[in-house]
């Protein structure tokens, strides 16, 4: 690649910043962030559920569901009666990730299976 063109890519990716796909990733792109968002695909969740659906321990799902929720991908929702309960809930962002999560399943099979 001549200088002139490496300069001039250089000086774009610092005017526009990270691409659109990089930033998306950071977001969403942990392993436990993924399986949580995945999971909440079918609903509505306790704390527990979860746990047990994405066998992660309290302190990282715990930690994974604040990043969420800090993010605006899921909705945390507290029902005070005995038992206390914690449930959550994918929010209009992190329901708009369902389709994102459908075209990755299909390309894993036609891919992943080779």
């Amino acid at each position: 690649m001549s200088s002139d063109l490496q300069r001039s890519t250089a000086e774009a990716e610092e005017e526009d910043g990270p691409c659109a796909v990089i930033e998306s990733i950071e977001q969403i792109g942990s392993q436990w962030r993924l399986v949580v968002l995945h999971d909440l695909q079918d609903g509505e969740k306790r704390f527990n559920e979860l746990k047990r659906s994405t066998d992660a321990s309290s302190r990282t799902l715990s930690r994974v569901l604040d990043d969420l929720e800090e993010l605006g991908f899921v909705d945390r929702r507290m029902e005070e009666d005995a038992p206390v309960a914690t449930y959550y809930s994918l929010t209009e962002k992190g329901e708009s990730l369902c389709p994102v999560f459908d075209e990755i399943e299909c390309w894993a099979g036609s891919w992943l299976d080779e």
